[in-house]
């Protein structure tokens, strides 16, 4: 569903009354009628936020004769997805990272994807705390049997991880005379417990079983005692091998010290660690663009005025159309562009998230990568690519940074080059919002 699709619907939720919405980007689409259905990603989780958020505050649109009129306000509590269970530090340092860009996007609670980690889960809380972010977390619980944990391992459910040390306890399990029945759902009942042990808002309780299945889980969740959460703690502790933590362990409790950033990676941030993702292409790409297309630097306002003479009544002339045959080729050879006319190089690291990224996401990761790898398992995930390069000059943190990225689909095959010095682009859209938003925080300040 395109971004069309997804405002209609948002609208018919207002209309109907639902107004708890989770923003999530989805999975890749697999088999369907007449075999593979297209992949729609016109909108990521983030750039969904976003227009819930302005939904919310009363969406501008354009009226007639060119004045904007406002829609009536929604009342939508959006909600956001984080998936912590990632085996690098490459990988789960984007999905915090995003997260944080999530809530500041709008996002007023979280629920993370689905493991069976308990430090990791913890973890969010102790990362939201470090930020001084005061967001509700619900905990996530599957209730789990031989079967489906065997599916959450092979890594063909995006997002839904299993240990090799969990599968062989629940394949154990379902081997017994009522195939594991009791144990899942006294797992499952555990992992409530420990959620509002550790002061979650909530559990979320799901699986493929009858709705009396459920209430027998929940009811039992609810017959331990105050404090037995924390025995029940090292039970649900099944973390990958070589697993990346943010937070150092606490030997005592087992899971991640609060107070303490994990002492590898603060020492990582201090050198520029070595990355085959750091290419002699990526650093030529960063100074071009710092000589001529950093806004208000260098040669960017010399190229303004060339390629306004490049064009005629808004259509290039014949040495545009020349500049546009060679910026399609120059950059389909050094990037694979896919000519999509609002270039997202310089958000993505210089990667084309068109053809690096199997969900064209511009924001950030999805929560489907494994082991670094694409959710389809064909390319190394662009987001852990762009992180280490992004960290090897110690601009990791850029990636909490910035407005949600919407790129326009209408400068699809025209040259991004002029529309970036045109102000025809995403670039230009967001450089008005930030001044829309400054002056909104400006006039706060005045009436403070």
């Amino acid at each position: 569903m395109n971004r069309s699709g997804i405002e209609a619907a948002a609208w018919r939720y207002a209309s109907e009354g639902f107004e708890n919405l989770l923003a999530i980007t989805g999975d890749y689409p697999t088999g369907g009628f007449g075999g593979t259905a297209e992949p729609v990603f016109d909108l990521d989780s983030l750039g969904l936020i976003h227009l819930l958020r302005l939904m919310n505050e009363g969406l501008r649109v354009p009226g007639r004769r060119g004045s904007l009129e406002t829609l009536p306000a929604t009342n939508f509590f959006i909600g956001c997805v984080v998936s912590p269970f990632k085996r690098h530090e490459r990988e789960l340092m984007p999905q915090y990272f995003k997260l944080i860009r999530k809530i500041a996007a709008g996002a007023e609670w979280i629920i993370p994807q689905l493991g069976y980690d308990m430090r990791k889960f913890h973890e969010i809380k102790l990362l939201l705390a470090s930020r001084r972010l005061d967001v509700p977390v619900v905990g996530n619980v599957y209730v789990l049997s031989g079967f489906v944990a065997k599916l959450f391992h092979s890594g063909k459910l995006a997002g839904c991880v299993v240990s090799d040390e969990l599968l062989e306890t629940c394949q154990k399990q379902a081997a017994s005379p009522d195939k594991g029945q009791k144990f899942f759902h006294e797992f499952a009942a555990k992992q409530l417990a420990v959620f509002k042990g550790l002061g979650f808002t909530a559990g979320y309780l799901g699986g493929m079983a009858k709705a009396e299945t459920f209430g027998k889980v929940i009811d039992l969740a609810e017959s331990f005692g105050e404090n037995d959460w924390r025995d029940f703690l090292p039970e649900i502790c099944y973390s990958q091998p070589g697993e990346f933590f943010l937070f150092e362990h606490d030997a005592k409790t087992g899971m991640s010290a609060p107070d303490r950033i994990n002492p590898d990676y603060l020492r990582s941030l201090q050198r520029r660690p070595r990355s085959k993702h750091v290419t002699l292409n990526y650093r030529v790409s960063r100074m071009v663009h710092s000589l001529a297309f950093h806004r208000g630097h260098k040669l960017y306002g010399l190229m303004t005025r060339l390629f306004r003479r490049l064009e005629k009544e808004g259509k290039p002339n014949f040495l545009g159309r020349m500049s546009y045959w060679f910026e399609k080729r120059a950059k389909y050879v050094g990037y694979g562009c896919e000519d999509c006319g609002d270039c997202s190089l310089p958000d993505c690291a210089y990667l084309c998230p068109n053809s690096a990224c199997s969900k064209s996401t511009r924001n950030g990761p999805c929560g489907g990568s494994l082991d670094g790898r694409c959710e389809l398992d064909d390319k190394d995930c662009l987001w852990a690519r762009a992180y280490e390069r992004l960290k090897h000059y110690g601009e990791s943190e850029q990636l909490t940074e910035g407005l949600p990225i919407i790129h326009d689909a209408g400068l699809k095959h025209t040259s991004a080059w002029a529309n970036t010095y045109l102000d025809r682009d995403h670039f230009a859209t967001l450089a008005k919002q930030q001044a829309e938003d400054n002056a909104k925080n400006n006039n706060k300040k005045a009436d403070g």
